[in-house]
Protein backbone atom coordinates (compact mmCIF):
# COMPACT_ATOMS: atom_id res chain seq x y z
CA UNK A 1 0.00 0.00 0.00
CA UNK A 2 1.25 3.20 -0.94
CA UNK A 3 2.59 4.76 2.95
CA UNK A 4 0.81 8.08 4.33
CA UNK A 5 2.84 11.00 3.35
CA UNK A 6 4.14 12.48 7.03
CA UNK A 7 6.03 15.49 5.57
CA UNK A 8 4.17 16.92 2.26
CA UNK A 9 4.87 19.70 0.83
CA UNK A 10 3.53 22.59 -1.34
CA UNK A 11 6.51 23.60 -4.32
CA UNK A 12 6.70 26.89 -4.85
CA UNK A 13 8.54 27.69 -7.91
CA UNK A 14 10.66 30.86 -8.84
CA UNK A 15 11.99 32.29 -6.09
CA UNK A 16 15.34 30.35 -4.68
CA UNK A 17 17.21 33.31 -4.95
CA UNK A 18 15.30 35.30 -1.96
CA UNK A 19 15.90 32.05 0.24
CA UNK A 20 18.41 31.30 2.29
CA UNK A 21 19.51 28.50 5.34
CA UNK A 22 21.63 28.57 8.05
CA UNK A 23 22.55 31.93 10.15
CA UNK A 24 26.26 32.51 7.89
CA UNK A 25 23.74 33.60 4.80
CA UNK A 26 21.48 34.64 6.52
CA UNK A 27 23.65 37.66 8.41
CA UNK A 28 25.23 37.98 4.96
CA UNK A 29 21.71 38.88 3.60
CA UNK A 30 21.32 41.53 6.07
CA UNK A 31 24.77 42.76 5.52
CA UNK A 32 23.75 43.83 2.24
CA UNK A 33 20.61 45.17 3.32
CA UNK A 34 22.95 47.52 5.99
CA UNK A 35 25.72 48.47 3.21
CA UNK A 36 22.97 50.88 1.26
CA UNK A 37 22.74 53.14 4.08
CA UNK A 38 25.32 54.54 7.22
CA UNK A 39 22.70 53.48 9.76
CA UNK A 40 20.60 50.36 9.63
CA UNK A 41 17.76 49.34 12.51
CA UNK A 42 16.99 45.70 11.50
CA UNK A 43 13.73 44.96 13.37
CA UNK A 44 13.34 41.12 14.08
CA UNK A 45 9.70 40.83 15.67
CA UNK A 46 9.32 37.63 17.46
CA UNK A 47 6.53 35.13 18.17
CA UNK A 48 6.52 34.00 21.67
CA UNK A 49 8.86 30.94 22.16
CA UNK A 50 11.40 31.94 19.24
CA UNK A 51 14.77 31.48 21.00
CA UNK A 52 15.90 35.20 20.61
CA UNK A 53 19.42 34.86 22.63
CA UNK A 54 20.08 31.68 18.95
CA UNK A 55 18.79 34.89 16.19
CA UNK A 56 21.37 37.61 18.90
CA UNK A 57 24.58 35.01 18.51
CA UNK A 58 23.41 33.84 15.04
CA UNK A 59 23.62 37.32 14.09
CA UNK A 60 26.49 38.31 15.86
CA UNK A 61 28.95 38.64 12.36
CA UNK A 62 26.91 41.98 11.49
CA UNK A 63 28.95 43.49 14.53
CA UNK A 64 25.69 45.40 15.84
CA UNK A 65 26.58 48.65 16.79
CA UNK A 66 23.86 48.14 19.42
CA UNK A 67 21.27 45.07 20.62
CA UNK A 68 18.23 45.82 21.96
CA UNK A 69 16.10 43.25 23.61
CA UNK A 70 12.29 44.44 23.15
CA UNK A 71 11.05 42.85 26.46
CA UNK A 72 13.53 45.21 28.86
CA UNK A 73 10.35 47.48 28.42
CA UNK A 74 8.10 45.06 28.98
CA UNK A 75 5.76 45.10 31.79
CA UNK A 76 7.23 43.63 34.81
CA UNK A 77 5.73 39.96 35.64
CA UNK A 78 3.64 41.24 38.34
CA UNK A 79 1.74 43.84 36.79
CA UNK A 80 1.65 41.35 33.72
CA UNK A 81 0.28 38.76 36.12
CA UNK A 82 -2.69 41.03 37.59
CA UNK A 83 -3.60 42.59 33.83
CA UNK A 84 -3.60 38.68 32.65
CA UNK A 85 -5.26 37.52 35.74
CA UNK A 86 -9.00 37.15 35.11
CA UNK A 87 -8.55 35.77 31.55
CA UNK A 88 -6.29 32.93 32.94
CA UNK A 89 -8.74 31.64 35.77
CA UNK A 90 -8.24 29.64 38.46
CA UNK A 91 -8.97 26.64 36.05
CA UNK A 92 -6.24 24.24 34.99
CA UNK A 93 -7.19 24.11 31.41
CA UNK A 94 -9.93 26.69 30.65
CA UNK A 95 -9.28 29.89 30.78
CA UNK A 96 -11.23 33.18 28.83
CA UNK A 97 -10.24 34.26 25.31
CA UNK A 98 -8.58 37.48 25.75
CA UNK A 99 -8.13 40.30 23.00
CA UNK A 100 -5.11 42.12 24.39
CA UNK A 101 -2.85 44.34 21.59
CA UNK A 102 0.92 43.78 22.35
CA UNK A 103 1.31 47.88 23.74
CA UNK A 104 -0.79 46.76 26.85
CA UNK A 105 2.40 44.27 27.80
CA UNK A 106 4.51 46.95 27.44
CA UNK A 107 5.71 50.11 30.05
CA UNK A 108 4.96 53.05 27.68
CA UNK A 109 7.84 55.55 29.78
CA UNK A 110 10.31 52.05 29.46
CA UNK A 111 9.52 51.70 25.82
CA UNK A 112 10.25 55.64 25.11
CA UNK A 113 13.42 55.44 26.33
CA UNK A 114 14.51 52.24 24.40
CA UNK A 115 13.35 53.95 21.10
CA UNK A 116 15.43 57.24 22.14
CA UNK A 117 18.45 54.58 23.14
CA UNK A 118 17.75 53.75 19.52
CA UNK A 119 17.86 57.06 17.82
CA UNK A 120 20.93 58.37 19.95
CA UNK A 121 23.10 55.64 18.11
CA UNK A 122 24.30 57.33 14.72
CA UNK A 123 25.64 54.58 12.66
CA UNK A 124 26.36 51.13 11.80
CA UNK A 125 23.58 47.79 12.53
CA UNK A 126 21.44 48.19 15.35
CA UNK A 127 19.51 45.34 16.11
CA UNK A 128 15.70 45.75 17.85
CA UNK A 129 14.59 42.01 18.74
CA UNK A 130 11.66 40.66 20.59
CA UNK A 131 8.15 39.89 20.98
CA UNK A 132 6.91 43.44 20.38
CA UNK A 133 10.10 44.85 19.39
CA UNK A 134 8.07 46.23 16.48
CA UNK A 135 7.32 49.36 19.29
CA UNK A 136 10.68 50.24 19.48
CA UNK A 137 11.49 51.57 16.61
CA UNK A 138 10.15 51.30 13.07
CA UNK A 139 13.27 50.27 11.69
CA UNK A 140 14.74 50.25 8.14
CA UNK A 141 14.25 46.62 7.39
CA UNK A 142 11.87 44.27 9.37
CA UNK A 143 12.21 40.28 9.98
CA UNK A 144 9.30 38.52 11.59
CA UNK A 145 10.73 35.57 13.64
CA UNK A 146 7.93 32.85 13.83
CA UNK A 147 7.42 29.35 14.45
CA UNK A 148 4.37 26.69 14.31
CA UNK A 149 2.68 26.13 17.61
CA UNK A 150 2.99 22.14 17.85
CA UNK A 151 7.05 22.89 18.03
CA UNK A 152 6.15 25.78 20.92
CA UNK A 153 3.87 23.19 22.45
CA UNK A 154 7.10 21.00 22.49
CA UNK A 155 9.39 24.01 23.96
CA UNK A 156 7.02 24.12 26.97
CA UNK A 157 6.86 20.17 27.27
CA UNK A 158 10.52 20.40 27.18
CA UNK A 159 10.89 22.88 29.96
CA UNK A 160 13.19 25.19 27.49
CA UNK A 161 10.73 27.51 27.16
CA UNK A 162 7.25 28.77 29.73
CA UNK A 163 5.17 31.46 28.78
CA UNK A 164 5.84 34.92 28.04
CA UNK A 165 7.66 36.94 31.21
CA UNK A 166 6.17 34.67 33.31
CA UNK A 167 9.42 32.63 34.34
CA UNK A 168 6.97 29.30 34.72
CA UNK A 169 9.33 26.74 32.66
CA UNK A 170 8.84 24.38 35.62
CA UNK A 171 5.03 24.81 35.66
CA UNK A 172 1.76 22.44 34.61
CA UNK A 173 1.92 21.96 30.43
CA UNK A 174 -2.00 22.16 31.05
CA UNK A 175 -1.36 25.75 32.48
CA UNK A 176 1.35 27.16 30.07
CA UNK A 177 -0.84 25.46 27.16
CA UNK A 178 -3.87 27.70 28.78
CA UNK A 179 -1.92 30.88 28.61
CA UNK A 180 -0.80 30.62 25.08
CA UNK A 181 -4.28 29.78 24.14
CA UNK A 182 -6.30 32.03 25.61
CA UNK A 183 -4.27 35.23 25.70
CA UNK A 184 -0.19 35.20 24.14
CA UNK A 185 -1.13 33.62 20.89
CA UNK A 186 -4.17 36.01 20.02
CA UNK A 187 -2.22 39.07 21.11
CA UNK A 188 1.08 37.42 18.50
CA UNK A 189 -1.51 36.47 16.11
CA UNK A 190 -3.33 39.98 15.86
CA UNK A 191 0.47 41.41 15.68
CA UNK A 192 1.63 39.07 12.91
CA UNK A 193 -1.59 39.77 10.80
CA UNK A 194 -1.37 43.93 11.22
CA UNK A 195 2.47 43.35 10.53
CA UNK A 196 3.67 40.12 8.21
CA UNK A 197 2.87 41.60 4.94
CA UNK A 198 5.18 44.65 5.64
CA UNK A 199 8.20 42.65 6.81
CA UNK A 200 11.36 42.75 4.17
CA UNK A 201 12.33 38.78 5.85
CA UNK A 202 10.26 36.04 6.77
CA UNK A 203 12.70 33.91 9.27
CA UNK A 204 11.56 30.17 9.79
CA UNK A 205 13.08 29.29 13.53
CA UNK A 206 11.24 25.41 14.32
CA UNK A 207 14.78 24.05 14.67
CA UNK A 208 17.72 24.79 16.94
CA UNK A 209 20.22 26.49 15.11
CA UNK A 210 18.71 25.56 11.69
CA UNK A 211 16.96 28.89 10.54
CA UNK A 212 15.38 29.38 6.87
CA UNK A 213 14.81 32.94 5.50
CA UNK A 214 12.70 34.05 2.85
CA UNK A 215 11.88 37.46 1.59
CA UNK A 216 8.31 38.86 2.35
CA UNK A 217 7.77 38.59 -1.13
CA UNK A 218 8.51 34.89 -1.76
CA UNK A 219 6.63 34.35 1.32
CA UNK A 220 3.68 35.98 0.16
CA UNK A 221 4.01 34.39 -3.13
CA UNK A 222 3.63 30.58 -1.40
CA UNK A 223 0.67 32.12 0.51
CA UNK A 224 -1.08 33.30 -2.43
CA UNK A 225 -0.38 29.91 -4.45
CA UNK A 226 -1.41 27.51 -1.85
CA UNK A 227 -4.80 29.36 -1.20
CA UNK A 228 -5.67 28.46 -5.03
CA UNK A 229 -4.51 24.60 -5.01
CA UNK A 230 -4.99 21.66 -3.35
CA UNK A 231 -2.61 20.70 -0.27
CA UNK A 232 -2.26 19.17 2.88
CA UNK A 233 -1.00 19.82 6.56
CA UNK A 234 2.02 18.47 8.23
CA UNK A 235 0.90 16.48 10.09
CA UNK A 236 1.93 15.61 13.94
CA UNK A 237 1.11 13.07 16.52
CA UNK A 238 1.20 12.45 20.05
CA UNK A 239 1.22 9.98 22.88
CA UNK A 240 -2.30 9.19 25.49
CA UNK A 241 -3.06 6.86 27.92
CA UNK A 242 -5.47 5.23 26.25
CA UNK A 243 -3.38 5.14 22.90
CA UNK A 244 -3.59 2.26 20.19
CA UNK A 245 -1.42 0.99 17.70
CA UNK A 246 -3.38 1.60 14.48
CA UNK A 247 -1.03 4.84 13.75
CA UNK A 248 2.24 3.38 14.30
CA UNK A 249 1.20 0.54 12.02
CA UNK A 250 -0.62 2.19 9.42
CA UNK A 251 1.17 5.80 9.64
CA UNK A 252 4.80 4.41 9.57
CA UNK A 253 5.88 6.18 12.75
CA UNK A 254 8.36 5.57 15.36
CA UNK A 255 7.49 3.09 18.35
CA UNK A 256 7.16 4.79 21.55
CA UNK A 257 6.72 3.52 24.89
CA UNK A 258 3.50 5.32 25.34
CA UNK A 259 0.97 4.46 22.20
CA UNK A 260 0.14 7.07 19.76
CA UNK A 261 -3.49 8.26 20.49
CA UNK A 262 -3.63 11.52 18.66
CA UNK A 263 -2.94 11.93 15.28
CA UNK A 264 -3.76 15.72 14.09
CA UNK A 265 -3.43 16.15 9.91
CA UNK A 266 -6.00 18.66 9.58
CA UNK A 267 -6.38 21.37 12.22
CA UNK A 268 -4.93 24.80 10.63
CA UNK A 269 -4.88 26.16 13.88
CA UNK A 270 -2.20 23.79 15.01
CA UNK A 271 -0.40 22.26 11.89
CA UNK A 272 2.11 23.70 10.05
CA UNK A 273 2.96 24.03 5.87
CA UNK A 274 6.24 23.10 4.27
CA UNK A 275 7.12 25.43 1.14
CA UNK A 276 9.51 23.74 -0.93
CA UNK A 277 11.63 26.28 -2.46
CA UNK A 278 13.94 24.20 -4.99
CA UNK A 279 16.03 22.73 -2.59
CA UNK A 280 15.28 24.92 0.86
CA UNK A 281 12.12 24.16 2.73
CA UNK A 282 10.23 26.43 5.01
CA UNK A 283 8.41 25.70 7.59
CA UNK A 284 5.19 28.11 8.65
CA UNK A 285 2.23 28.14 10.55
CA UNK A 286 -0.53 27.15 8.03
CA UNK A 287 -2.95 29.69 10.15
CA UNK A 288 -0.57 32.19 7.92
CA UNK A 289 -2.76 31.15 5.44
CA UNK A 290 -5.92 31.79 6.49
CA UNK A 291 -4.89 35.33 7.64
CA UNK A 292 -4.12 36.64 4.66
CA UNK A 293 -5.92 34.85 1.67
CA UNK A 294 -9.00 34.27 3.82
CA UNK A 295 -11.36 34.82 0.80
CA UNK A 296 -9.20 32.55 -1.83
CA UNK A 297 -8.97 29.65 0.85
CA UNK A 298 -12.39 30.01 2.69
CA UNK A 299 -14.38 31.81 0.45
CA UNK A 300 -16.47 34.79 0.95
CA UNK A 301 -19.90 33.24 2.26
CA UNK A 302 -17.12 31.71 4.91
CA UNK A 303 -15.25 34.61 5.75
CA UNK A 304 -18.29 37.08 6.28
CA UNK A 305 -19.24 34.22 9.10
CA UNK A 306 -16.31 33.15 10.49
CA UNK A 307 -14.22 35.70 9.57
CA UNK A 308 -10.16 34.70 8.98
CA UNK A 309 -10.83 31.41 10.74
CA UNK A 310 -10.59 27.90 9.71
CA UNK A 311 -14.01 25.88 10.58
CA UNK A 312 -13.59 22.43 10.23
CA UNK A 313 -10.52 20.34 11.64
CA UNK A 314 -9.96 16.68 11.14
CA UNK A 315 -8.29 14.37 13.51
CA UNK A 316 -7.63 11.09 14.44
CA UNK A 317 -8.50 8.95 17.77
CA UNK A 318 -6.43 5.30 17.82
CA UNK A 319 -7.98 3.27 20.38
CA UNK A 320 -7.04 0.17 18.40
CA UNK A 321 -5.51 -2.08 20.77
CA UNK A 322 -6.16 0.86 23.21
CA UNK A 323 -8.18 1.58 25.83
CA UNK A 324 -11.86 3.84 25.77
CA UNK A 325 -11.36 7.94 25.63
CA UNK A 326 -12.79 9.64 28.41
CA UNK A 327 -16.87 10.29 28.78
CA UNK A 328 -17.34 13.49 27.74
CA UNK A 329 -19.39 16.09 26.77
CA UNK A 330 -18.60 19.42 24.57
CA UNK A 331 -20.24 22.99 25.90
CA UNK A 332 -23.40 24.51 24.01
CA UNK A 333 -22.98 28.02 21.98
CA UNK A 334 -24.12 29.70 24.37
CA UNK A 335 -21.78 28.04 27.09
CA UNK A 336 -18.87 28.24 25.19
CA UNK A 337 -19.17 32.27 24.88
CA UNK A 338 -20.19 33.22 28.20
CA UNK A 339 -17.80 30.91 29.88
CA UNK A 340 -14.80 31.51 27.60
CA UNK A 341 -15.78 33.70 24.90
CA UNK A 342 -15.48 31.59 22.01
CA UNK A 343 -17.92 32.71 18.73
CA UNK A 344 -18.91 28.81 18.14
CA UNK A 345 -18.61 25.64 19.86
CA UNK A 346 -17.47 22.10 19.57
CA UNK A 347 -19.67 20.28 17.54
CA UNK A 348 -17.96 17.13 16.34
CA UNK A 349 -18.36 13.59 14.53
CA UNK A 350 -16.60 9.90 14.31
CA UNK A 351 -16.27 8.74 11.25
CA UNK A 352 -14.86 5.40 12.02
CA UNK A 353 -12.00 4.94 9.57
CA UNK A 354 -11.12 1.38 10.92
CA UNK A 355 -12.69 -1.11 13.53
CA UNK A 356 -11.99 -4.58 15.50
CA UNK A 357 -14.56 -6.87 16.46
CA UNK A 358 -16.34 -5.50 19.42
CA UNK A 359 -15.28 -2.08 19.24
CA UNK A 360 -18.23 0.65 20.32
CA UNK A 361 -18.95 3.99 20.70
CA UNK A 362 -20.66 5.35 24.21
CA UNK A 363 -23.22 8.35 22.75
CA UNK A 364 -26.41 9.65 24.40
CA UNK A 365 -28.13 8.46 27.41
CA UNK A 366 -30.75 5.26 28.35
CA UNK A 367 -34.24 5.82 28.07
CA UNK A 368 -34.83 5.37 31.31
CA UNK A 369 -32.04 7.73 32.81
CA UNK A 370 -32.65 9.44 36.13
CA UNK A 371 -30.09 12.72 35.59
CA UNK A 372 -29.79 12.99 39.49
CA UNK A 373 -29.20 9.46 40.01
CA UNK A 374 -26.35 9.40 36.99
CA UNK A 375 -24.73 13.28 38.37
CA UNK A 376 -24.53 11.84 42.11
CA UNK A 377 -22.72 8.52 40.70
CA UNK A 378 -20.24 10.73 38.75
CA UNK A 379 -19.67 12.88 41.71
CA UNK A 380 -19.35 9.80 43.86
CA UNK A 381 -17.09 8.44 41.16
CA UNK A 382 -15.04 11.05 41.71
CA UNK A 383 -14.07 10.91 45.06
CA UNK A 384 -12.64 7.76 44.75
CA UNK A 385 -13.84 4.47 45.93
CA UNK A 386 -16.28 4.25 42.81
CA UNK A 387 -16.60 3.07 39.60
CA UNK A 388 -19.18 5.28 37.50
CA UNK A 389 -21.61 2.57 35.61
CA UNK A 390 -21.93 4.07 32.29
CA UNK A 391 -23.44 0.96 31.09
CA UNK A 392 -26.19 2.28 33.25
CA UNK A 393 -26.83 5.62 32.00
CA UNK A 394 -24.96 5.85 28.50
CA UNK A 395 -25.71 3.98 25.03
CA UNK A 396 -23.38 2.03 23.80
CA UNK A 397 -23.42 1.19 20.19
CA UNK A 398 -21.02 -1.39 17.70
CA UNK A 399 -19.03 0.53 15.88
CA UNK A 400 -18.02 -0.49 12.44
CA UNK A 401 -15.76 0.43 9.35
CA UNK A 402 -17.50 3.21 7.56
CA UNK A 403 -20.29 4.49 10.12
CA UNK A 404 -20.33 8.03 11.01
CA UNK A 405 -21.76 8.62 14.41
CA UNK A 406 -23.06 12.94 14.64
CA UNK A 407 -22.15 14.42 18.36
CA UNK A 408 -23.82 17.89 18.50
CA UNK A 409 -22.43 20.20 21.46
CA UNK A 410 -24.71 18.56 24.99
CA UNK A 411 -24.32 15.20 23.79
CA UNK A 412 -22.33 12.52 26.38
CA UNK A 413 -19.89 10.80 24.32
CA UNK A 414 -17.06 8.86 23.79
CA UNK A 415 -15.19 6.66 21.87
CA UNK A 416 -14.07 3.12 23.11
CA UNK A 417 -11.51 0.89 22.51
CA UNK A 418 -10.77 -1.07 19.25
CA UNK A 419 -12.06 2.12 17.31
CA UNK A 420 -9.87 4.06 14.66
CA UNK A 421 -12.03 7.51 14.31
CA UNK A 422 -11.50 10.35 11.90
CA UNK A 423 -13.04 13.20 13.80
CA UNK A 424 -14.72 15.39 11.98
CA UNK A 425 -15.72 18.54 13.49
CA UNK A 426 -15.97 22.47 14.16
CA UNK A 427 -12.21 24.43 14.98
CA UNK A 428 -12.51 24.61 19.03
CA UNK A 429 -11.09 22.10 20.20
CA UNK A 430 -10.10 21.60 23.59
CA UNK A 431 -13.42 22.30 25.15
CA UNK A 432 -13.79 19.00 26.33
CA UNK A 433 -15.51 18.54 29.81
CA UNK A 434 -14.49 15.22 30.90
CA UNK A 435 -17.43 13.66 33.49
CA UNK A 436 -15.42 10.43 33.89
CA UNK A 437 -12.06 9.33 33.00
CA UNK A 438 -12.22 5.37 33.79
CA UNK A 439 -10.22 5.55 37.50
CA UNK A 440 -6.55 6.66 35.72
CA UNK A 441 -3.99 8.66 35.25
CA UNK A 442 -2.53 10.93 33.03
CA UNK A 443 0.82 10.10 30.99
CA UNK A 444 2.43 13.23 33.29
CA UNK A 445 1.44 10.38 36.75
CA UNK A 446 -1.65 13.09 37.37
CA UNK A 447 -5.34 12.70 37.53
CA UNK A 448 -6.33 14.04 34.48
CA UNK A 449 -8.61 16.63 34.76
CA UNK A 450 -12.10 16.22 35.30
CA UNK A 451 -14.86 19.07 34.72
CA UNK A 452 -18.18 17.87 36.02
CA UNK A 453 -19.83 21.15 37.05
CA UNK A 454 -19.17 22.43 33.25
CA UNK A 455 -20.28 19.50 32.20
CA UNK A 456 -23.78 18.75 34.15
CA UNK A 457 -24.65 22.08 33.33
CA UNK A 458 -24.18 21.36 29.03
CA UNK A 459 -25.37 17.39 29.10
CA UNK A 460 -28.69 17.53 26.86
CA UNK A 461 -30.93 15.02 28.98
CA UNK A 462 -33.65 14.58 26.20
CA UNK A 463 -30.80 13.28 23.83
CA UNK A 464 -31.67 9.69 24.74
CA UNK A 465 -31.55 6.15 23.07
CA UNK A 466 -34.24 6.25 20.12
CA UNK A 467 -33.83 10.30 19.49
CA UNK A 468 -29.88 9.33 19.06
CA UNK A 469 -30.85 6.20 16.89
CA UNK A 470 -33.28 8.60 14.72
CA UNK A 471 -31.17 11.65 14.95
CA UNK A 472 -27.51 10.50 14.98
CA UNK A 473 -26.56 7.32 13.84
CA UNK A 474 -26.57 5.21 10.75
CA UNK A 475 -28.06 9.07 8.51
CA UNK A 476 -26.88 7.98 5.14
CA UNK A 477 -28.83 8.67 2.59
CA UNK A 478 -27.81 8.77 -1.40
CA UNK A 479 -27.96 12.01 -3.07
CA UNK A 480 -26.56 11.74 -6.31
CA UNK A 481 -24.66 9.18 -8.91
CA UNK A 482 -22.85 9.43 -12.12
CA UNK A 483 -20.39 7.24 -14.13
CA UNK A 484 -18.06 5.31 -11.80
CA UNK A 485 -19.60 7.30 -8.48
CA UNK A 486 -22.07 7.51 -6.17
CA UNK A 487 -22.63 10.48 -3.63
CA UNK A 488 -23.96 9.91 0.30
CA UNK A 489 -24.69 12.52 2.63
CA UNK A 490 -23.44 10.96 5.41
CA UNK A 491 -24.27 14.29 8.14
CA UNK A 492 -24.03 16.13 10.24
CA UNK A 493 -27.00 16.62 12.68
CA UNK A 494 -28.90 19.76 11.35
CA UNK A 495 -27.75 21.57 14.68
CA UNK A 496 -24.60 21.58 13.23
CA UNK A 497 -23.31 23.65 10.40
CA UNK A 498 -20.57 21.21 8.65
CA UNK A 499 -22.34 19.27 6.16
CA UNK A 500 -20.15 15.61 5.04
CA UNK A 501 -20.52 14.01 1.80
CA UNK A 502 -19.19 10.60 0.80
CA UNK A 503 -18.68 9.46 -2.60
CA UNK A 504 -17.72 5.99 -3.46
CA UNK A 505 -15.46 5.62 -6.78
CA UNK A 506 -14.30 3.34 -9.69
CA UNK A 507 -13.82 6.77 -12.05
CA UNK A 508 -13.55 10.13 -12.41
CA UNK A 509 -15.80 11.96 -9.79
CA UNK A 510 -16.76 15.88 -10.56
CA UNK A 511 -16.78 18.16 -7.29
CA UNK A 512 -17.04 21.90 -6.99
CA UNK A 513 -16.07 23.80 -3.84
CA UNK A 514 -19.04 26.17 -4.48
CA UNK A 515 -17.12 29.07 -3.32
CA UNK A 516 -16.68 27.77 0.23
CA UNK A 517 -13.55 25.88 1.85
CA UNK A 518 -13.78 21.92 1.41
CA UNK A 519 -11.68 19.59 4.13
CA UNK A 520 -11.29 15.74 2.82
CA UNK A 521 -10.00 12.42 3.54
CA UNK A 522 -9.33 9.40 1.41
CA UNK A 523 -10.84 7.10 3.74
CA UNK A 524 -11.36 3.92 1.22
CA UNK A 525 -8.67 2.57 -1.40
CA UNK A 526 -4.82 3.17 -1.73
CA UNK A 527 -4.27 6.18 -4.08
CA UNK A 528 -6.24 8.89 -5.80
CA UNK A 529 -5.26 12.01 -7.76
CA UNK A 530 -6.82 15.54 -7.63
CA UNK A 531 -7.49 17.37 -10.81
CA UNK A 532 -7.96 20.66 -12.58
CA UNK A 533 -10.10 20.20 -15.57
CA UNK A 534 -8.56 23.47 -17.26
CA UNK A 535 -4.89 22.56 -16.00
CA UNK A 536 -5.10 25.17 -13.46
CA UNK A 537 -3.13 23.22 -10.50
CA UNK A 538 -0.31 20.39 -11.14
CA UNK A 539 -2.52 16.91 -10.52
CA UNK A 540 -1.66 16.31 -6.85
CA UNK A 541 -2.07 12.84 -5.57
CA UNK A 542 -3.35 11.94 -1.91
CA UNK A 543 -3.24 7.94 -0.20
CA UNK A 544 -5.27 6.42 2.61
CA UNK A 545 -6.02 8.06 5.82
CA UNK A 546 -4.65 11.18 4.42
CA UNK A 547 -6.15 14.76 4.88
CA UNK A 548 -6.60 17.38 2.16
CA UNK A 549 -7.72 20.82 1.87
CA UNK A 550 -9.23 22.16 -1.10
CA UNK A 551 -9.34 26.48 -0.88
CA UNK A 552 -12.68 27.77 -2.16
CA UNK A 553 -10.94 29.35 -5.27
CA UNK A 554 -10.37 26.00 -6.53
CA UNK A 555 -13.50 25.72 -8.24
CA UNK A 556 -13.99 22.52 -10.13
CA UNK A 557 -12.10 19.27 -9.56
CA UNK A 558 -11.71 15.92 -9.77
CA UNK A 559 -11.31 13.04 -7.85
CA UNK A 560 -10.25 9.81 -9.45
CA UNK A 561 -8.57 6.30 -9.18
CA UNK A 562 -4.49 6.45 -9.68
CA UNK A 563 -2.99 3.88 -11.36
CA UNK A 564 -1.64 2.34 -8.22
CA UNK A 565 -5.86 2.00 -7.66
CA UNK A 566 -7.27 0.53 -10.74
CA UNK A 567 -9.97 -2.30 -10.39
CA UNK A 568 -10.69 -0.89 -6.69
CA UNK A 569 -13.80 0.67 -5.11
CA UNK A 570 -12.44 4.33 -3.62
CA UNK A 571 -14.30 6.52 -1.38
CA UNK A 572 -13.53 10.31 0.21
CA UNK A 573 -15.28 12.02 3.06
CA UNK A 574 -15.73 15.85 2.21
CA UNK A 575 -16.72 18.20 4.45
CA UNK A 576 -17.59 21.70 4.23
CA UNK A 577 -19.65 24.22 5.76
CA UNK A 578 -23.07 24.26 4.69
CA UNK A 579 -25.14 27.17 3.07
Amino acid sequence: MALYDKEPIVKIDGWRREAWAGYGPIAARLAEEAGKRNKTVIVVECYPAVRVDEIVHGLRGLNPAGVFLAEDAALDAERLQAKLERYLTDDRVFGYLAQFTIDEFYDPEQLSAMSARVREIEEGVVIVIGFGASLVAEGDVLVYADLARWEIQQRYRSKEFGNWRASNEDEDILRKYKRGFFIEWRTADQLKRSLLDRADYYLDTNRKDDPRMVTGAALFAGIRETARRPFRLVPYFDPGVWGGHWLEENIGLEPRDNPYAWGFDGVPEENSLYFQYDELRLELPSLNVVFFEPRALLGERVYARFGAEFPIRFDFLDTIGGQNLSLQVHPLTDYIKQHFGMSYTQDESYYILEAKEGGTVYLGLKEDVDPESMIADLERAQQGGFTFPAERHVNEFAARKHDHFLIPAGTVHCSCTDTMVLEISATPYIFTFKLWDWDRLGLDGKPRPVHLEHGKRNIQWDRRTEWVKSNLIDRTERVADGDGWTEERTGLHELEFIETRRHWFTGKVPHHTNGGVQMLNLVEGEEAVVESPNGAFEPFVVRYAETFVIPAAVGEYTISPTARSEGTRLATIKAYVRT
